[in-house]
């Protein structure tokens, strides 16, 4: 649905061009670690995507759930290195963004389900 697209291989891409962003812990942390912040994000977008789809059957709503732990697992791997570390300020700015984008490819495999 999401994970086996080319939109997605190209945040991975993008993800890995932007790992200097995680290769520091300067600056200011607060106390939820990379990992945290990552299932928040994840948690809360699948969730504004199902109030924005309430239609949707349940076997697609499954699938999305499937894709989204794919999503943080593949993060983890990625992330290994400061996955519980405790998360910078342009660390979470730079996940927002990602997941957001993340998003983005989750909204449009759904708009192909109405």
């Amino acid at each position: 649905m999401v994970v086996e697209t080319d939109g997605y291989l190209a945040l991975i891409e993008h993800l890995a061009f932007n790992l200097d962003v995680f290769s520091s812990d300067d600056g200011d942390t607060g106390a939820e670690s990379v990992e945290d912040v990552v299932t928040d994000m994840v948690a809360s977008n699948i969730m504004a995507i199902f109030e924005q789809n309430p239609e949707l059957h349940s076997s697609v709503r499954f699938q999305l759930l499937k894709e989204a732990d794919s999503v943080v697992e593949d993060l983890g791997e990625v992330l290994a290195g400061v996955w519980a570390k405790p998360a910078t300020n342009d660390q979470i700015t730079f996940l927002d963004e990602y997941i957001a984008l993340v998003k983005n490819l989750f909204d449009s495999a759904v708009a192909k389900y109405d």
